[in-house]
């Protein structure tokens, strides 16, 4: 089997930074423009989104549907589908990100949580990384949204938001990978770790 991690086997497709100059430094996001040298000894520019990261959560009901949200994508110009999500305070733990979104944004606790993986939103032009996490032992309270912020919160089985993904209803990437997770974990394909949690006092 080929080593996937080998730092040796990868030399030959490294590229090296020699400068770095930052092209926006706004509230959120940072734009970097990096000149690098090739594995071939030539020079190249990269420009580039650094991102705090983020947490998505899957949240499983005892009836066995997920909860959803719709939310209005301003660079995008549509309502997307997705599932729980949002982004990484500053040196914040990507559990208690998750917990956090997941009341502020539906309302619903959870009892048990699971890390599922991560994965990297936009590997080309940014430094997003999003931690994915299952959620069970839900109870509803009441929503905590942040100001601006509008969203509806719904439910759909699996077999539903699989054909969402399909069809074309569901394009948000996160949420699509969300979905193959979901499907793994529900067949038994794959497995996950659970763990209880203390209860929520409220939203961070």
């Amino acid at each position: 089997m080929t080593d996937m991690t080998s730092p040796i086997a990868d030399s030959h497709l490294k590229e090296e930074r020699t400068a770095s100059e930052v092209l926006v430094k706004g509230n959120f996001l940072q734009v970097c423009r990096d000149t690098v040298r090739l594995p071939d000894g030539h020079s190249a520019t990269r420009e580039y989104v650094i991102h705090p990261g983020a947490v998505v959560v899957i949240p499983l009901l005892d009836d066995g549907r997920v909860v959803l949200e719709r939310q209005y994508r301003y660079p995008v110009g549509h309502v997307m589908v997705e599932f729980p999500a949002g982004k990484l305070d500053a040196g914040e733990d990507p559990l208690v990100c998750g917990q956090r979104e997941l009341l502020e944004e539906t309302g619903y606790t959870a009892s048990e949580w699971a890390y599922a993986g991560a994965m990297h939103l936009a590997v080309a032009y940014s430094t997003e990384i999003i931690h994915i996490y299952f959620a069970r032992g839900l109870s509803l309270g009441k929503r905590q949204l942040d100001h601006g912020e509008f969203l509806d919160v719904f439910t759909a089985t699996p077999a539903e938001v699989a054909l969402w993904c399909r069809d074309g209803t569901l394009t948000d990437a996160k949420s699509l990978t969300c979905t193959l997770w979901l499907q793994n974990v529900l067949s038994g394909a794959w497995s996950l770790d659970w763990q209880a949690t203390a209860s929520q006092g409220g939203a961070g």
